[in-house]
């Protein structure tokens, strides 16, 4: 189980979904962005990290199986 809360947070008239988690978990926070097109301009805050789309490590099934807290 992923023990986690979401927040909607707007920024620039675009709303991210910010994920918090807990547990095995705790530390690791993402933000996503549903984009309307490949073409749709993203303004990105200044607490916004890295790029993690397509990395499978940040998917909640492979959390599951191997927590953040493992990472080496």
């Amino acid at each position: 189980m992923i023990d986690k809360t979401r927040y909607l947070v707007e920024y620039q008239n675009q709303v991210f979904e910010v994920d918090e988690f807990y547990g095995d978990n705790q530390g690791l926070v993402v933000a996503e962005l549903e984009l309307e097109s490949e073409q749709q301009v993203v303004i990105k805050p200044d607490w916004l990290g890295e790029e993690v789309t397509g990395d499978n490590r940040y998917y909640n099934s492979s959390l599951m199986k191997q927590p953040y807290s493992q990472w080496a």
